[in-house]
């Protein structure tokens, strides 16, 4: 037998003893042999990432844990979140690898020093049971970048909310973000770096190794070229706070912002922060697409601005409509929207919604290419105004949750497209008290509404939501938080994409003979 074959023998098995008996060869088309479909099964682990949360001293902040119920997890694990510097020191002191200039070094910030010094405002937040939210609180402008991990019972559908509130000052008013996972790509249509704003790109590693990111500024007339937006290095288990407007001497009010990881992942997300209209979290756009969903507008909203970018070599049109209570509306005036390639468009869109329920609906018109979209939402008026945006997320699809809801500031938005939906909603128990609820819906295709959420009954402190589609088309959702800071309508929005709790894991059995044949 040759050396070649005794080799791959060795190393196949090895390859059998860890993955638990791994399927080396294709079954056959028919008979007992036949491929089964894929189990889907409880993922094990989950990474999740916070932003810095503010800068501001008198900034309030909660963090709420959260994973639901769910079938077929292992009696153990744990979830927790650490100040991501306290990971590093962990590990040993790791010096970044060279492929990169730190923006932190850039822009002449303190780097790790400045990291250490926030390690003693990381709130703790300690989760006892799937089913039950945990919170921490953490005050002023201390608090730093958190990273977490969820294991075992505590891994399926993880999801941690961190929401802040800033009673003055620029960008004052209510922040709220979903902590997200690490990833190499993402789109921002929404930023800006003119005006009244402020942005920053938090780019957060969690990983044992530097990061090497490229940001790319898009504005009306395309790519701002600059080289101070490549090869940022972020340390690792470290956050970068990068300001948008030292990368390009441009005054755009309408910006695309694409961070590309070259080595390595970070979790990112943007932070606006308007001296007029308050402040909050642009989480990242879905995937581009041709066909665009952005859940849970305000139904008292009185401004708000879509801005959309096509990221390949084509234009789009695109149709856009209002998916209301009743139906699709088409706006007067902005019935369709002509995106072209690599730039960014913007249009403002006044008062969508007056005085209803809605969800931006962006469809194929005669041009179809793929895009990515949000929108910035004002509530208020003159120098009571506040902002929020909402990015063109996914479905539902099997599960979604979000924590940190009260009984009273909470709103919850489902959108059925494609036809008639039914979607179970579960209010958790409370942080400190109450018992579980759950409720069904029904929902007319093309329409949103806002329902009558859940509450847990007897409750004490906050709770989670988890919406749960149980037939009918495709749903998205969306949470809004709400509450009143020195007379401004201060909120936040959150999207609800699919959890990822669940993984599809083929059957497989161990079968080497494969290796014996010519």
């Amino acid at each position: 037998m040759k050396r070649t074959t005794l080799s791959l023998i060795a190393g196949t098995t090895a390859l059998a003893a860890v993955t638990g008996f791994a399927a080396l060869t294709a079954p056959s088309a028919s008979g007992s042999g036949a491929a089964k479909a894929a189990a889907r099964l409880p993922v094990e682990q989950t990474r999740l990432l916070c932003p810095e949360p503010s800068t501001s001293d008198i900034a309030d902040t909660t963090y709420t844990s959260f994973t639901p119920a769910s079938q077929g997890t292992s009696g153990s694990g744990k979830a927790e979140l650490v100040a991501a510097g306290e990971q590093q020191a962990a590990a040993g002191e790791q010096s970044a690898d060279g492929s990169g200039s730190s923006q932190s070094e850039k822009s002449g910030k303190d780097g790790k020093d400045g990291n250490s010094k926030k390690q003693s405002g990381a709130p703790t937040v300690t989760p006892k049971a799937p089913g039950t939210p945990a919170t921490g609180d953490a005050s002023g402008s201390d608090t730093p970048a958190l990273s977490g991990t969820a294991t075992g019972r505590f891994a399926p559908g993880w999801t941690v909310q961190e929401t802040t509130q800033v009673v003055a000052g620029t960008g004052r008013g209510l922040l709220g973000t979903s902590c997200t996972a690490p990833d190499t790509e993402f789109w921002f249509p929404g930023a800006s770096i003119a005006g009244s704003r402020t942005d920053y790109v938090h780019l957060t590693n969690p990983d044992d190794s530097a990061a090497v990111v490229d940001i790319e500024l898009y504005g009306k007339d395309g790519n701002l070229k600059s080289t101070d937006g490549e090869g940022i290095s972020v340390p690792p288990h470290s956050s970068d706070p990068v300001l948008l407007s030292t990368l390009s001497d441009a005054k755009e009010n309408d910006l695309t912002v694409h961070v590309s990881v070259r080595s390595g992942r970070v979790a990112a997300v943007i932070q606006a922060l308007d001296d007029k209209l308050g402040g909050d979290w642009l989480p990242a756009s879905t995937d581009p697409t041709s066909s665009l969903v952005m859940p849970g507008i305000p139904k008292d909203a009185t401004d708000v601005r879509l801005v959309a970018f096509a990221p390949g070599d084509a234009d789009a049109d695109l149709k856009v409509r209002l998916a209301s209570p009743s139906g699709a509306i088409t706006p007067a005036g902005n019935e369709t929207l002509h995106v072209k390639a690599g730039m960014t468009t913007a249009v403002d869109l006044g008062a969508l919604t007056r005085g209803e329920a809605g969800s931006l609906v962006l469809t194929p018109g005669d041009a179809s290419a793929p895009v990515v979209a949000a929108l910035r939402v004002v509530r208020g008026k003159g120098d009571k105004q506040e902002s929020a945006f909402i990015p063109a997320t996914a479905p539902v699809g099997t599960r979604a949750s979000v924590a940190d809801n009260d009984a009273k500031g909470t709103t919850l938005t489902l959108t059925a497209l494609g036809g008639s939906a039914a979607v179970k909603v579960t209010a958790s128990a409370g942080s400190e008290g109450g018992t579980a609820v759950t409720k069904e819906y029904t929902l007319k295709g093309g329409t949103t509404q806002n329902v009558d959420a859940p509450v847990p009954s007897g409750l004490k402190g906050t709770y989670a939501l988890t919406v749960e589609p149980v037939s009918g088309g495709p749903v998205y959702a969306a949470r809004i938080l709400q509450t009143t800071l020195e007379g401004v309508p201060a909120f936040t929005v959150q999207t609800l994409p699919d959890d990822r709790g669940t993984v599809a894991v083929p059957e497989a059995d161990e079968d080497l003979s494969v290796l014996l044949k010519k």
